[in-house]
């Protein structure tokens, strides 16, 4: 792993956890006196992190941590619930066998990952967000375009810091259910209802963030 991958690394699960405020400034020269590297070094982590919506480069003033309001969430996830379920009727359309046992695996995956690391803990465990990225993604990995991909894993890992950030939500939701429901639809290669679930489930999750 290079140096600059290093700093990279280290500055995507600091944001990931909170450990900067929304709107904090990412000083490169602070960051790369306080890893050892250059400061070249320090911008192009932070120049990635901005590639892939973790950090905003600002005019004239470097970069700090996107803001977290319910605006942006709202922005998202009115995204996500326009790309994801075209996305996900092509991948019914177009996914083999393999895709079935992938979409199998990361279900069984997911639904056997506890929330959380630690009981009265407030933030997803690192586990559980990945394997619910994982389950999400592996339902689209069909759909042949790569186009489509790269724009759901940009828009996840925009959705992820919200989402982490967050402290809200609805108890009397069952998302365990609506995933459930998710595999059911898809590998009965019911597109309709596969996409119109998908359409609900990620709104849904932005009602319960935005609205507490």
């Amino acid at each position: 792993m290079t140096p600059s991958e290093k700093v990279y690394a280290s500055l995507r699960t600091a944001v990931l956890r909170g450990e900067f405020q929304p709107r904090q400034a990412l000083k490169p020269q602070e960051l790369a006196t306080a890893h050892g590297v250059s400061l070249a070094v320090a911008r192009e982590a932070l120049l990635r992190l901005v590639g892939e919506g973790l950090a905003d480069r600002l005019p004239n003033r470097g970069f700090a941590v996107p803001a977290a309001s319910a605006e942006r969430w709202q922005q998202i996830a009115e995204a996500r619930s326009i790309v994801e379920p075209g996305a996900l009727r092509l991948s019914i359309t177009r996914g083999d066998l393999e895709w079935e046992a992938a979409v199998r695996a990361a279900y069984h995956r997911l639904a056997g990952t506890p929330h959380f690391e630690r009981e009265g803990d407030n933030h997803l465990s690192d586990a559980w967000s990945e394997a619910h990225r994982l389950f999400h993604r592996t339902l689209l990995s069909a759909c042949g375009n790569d186009v489509l991909l790269e724009t759901f894993d940009r828009l996840w890992t925009a959705s992820e810091l919200t989402r982490r950030w967050s402290l809200h939500g609805d108890p009397s939701r069952d998302a365990a259910a609506e995933h459930q429901a998710l595999e059911d639809a898809a590998l009965s290669r019911d597109g309709d209802r596969a996409a119109e679930l998908l359409r609900r489930h990620v709104l849904r999750t932005a009602e319960a963030l935005t609205n507490p």
